[in-house]
């Protein structure tokens, strides 16, 4: 099973690591199964949307087919979706996925490949009324980690990703799988606001 993630300059760190921390959990356990490359389209060092820089593990060019497309976003989503080349890309790629997936602002390039026409999706919540306004999508949800439409899934921002790629994981594999990788990472999200605490004197 090949899994693509897509990088590009000013993708949100989040938004790809999260979702590759998973995957490449998962490739270890099933590396026979599982393989989760990342891409790049013109060179394969990125600067990411909070600075960090990355290697990619390839050319968007060398790429096989992919069973697997997560589109991630970040301020250089825009970029991207005016990039018809890039759009292409994407495009091509999606022809020949089993799942086609975005997190945040990556549903802002699946919209440029024509890929949310007519489905449900979501985005993060500062693109939502964009979404809505271009009139696309038959329906941009808010208040929703991920949402499945067919063979795509879209999450909103940042770290629903995470959420997003575990539930994928057990569809590729099973729900038993996903929860092992999930106590692998643990993940079991429990912010520091939301929780009981003593308050320091």
């Amino acid at each position: 099973m090949q899994i693509g993630i897509l990088l590009f300059d000013r993708v949100e760190e989040l938004d790809f690591a999260g979702p590759y921390e998973i995957l490449a959990a998962a490739e270890d356990r099933r590396p026979e199964e599982i393989q989760v490359r990342t891409y790049a389209f013109d060179q394969l060092g990125v600067t990411c949307n909070k600075r960090l820089q990355v290697s990619a593990h390839a050319l968007c060019q060398d790429a096989p087919q992919l069973d697997v497309l997560l589109v991630p976003g970040g301020n250089g989503s825009r970029a991207v979706a005016d990039n018809p080349d890039m759009v292409q890309w994407v495009k091509d790629q999606a022809a020949g996925a089993q799942w086609v997936t975005s997190v945040c602002t990556g549903a802002r390039i699946l919209e440029a490949a024509g890929l949310v026409d007519g489905k449900r999706i979501t985005t993060f919540h500062d693109a939502i009324p964009e979404l809505r306004a271009t009139g696309r999508a038959a329906e941009v949800l808010d208040n929703v980690r991920f949402v499945q439409d067919g063979s795509l899934v879209t999450s909103a921002g940042v770290s629903a990703g995470i959420d997003m790629t575990l539930w994928l994981l057990g569809q590729l594999t099973s729900p038993a799988f996903a929860r092992e990788v999930q106590a692998y990472v643990e993940y079991y999200p429990a912010p520091p606001y939301t929780a009981e605490t003593t308050e320091a004197a």
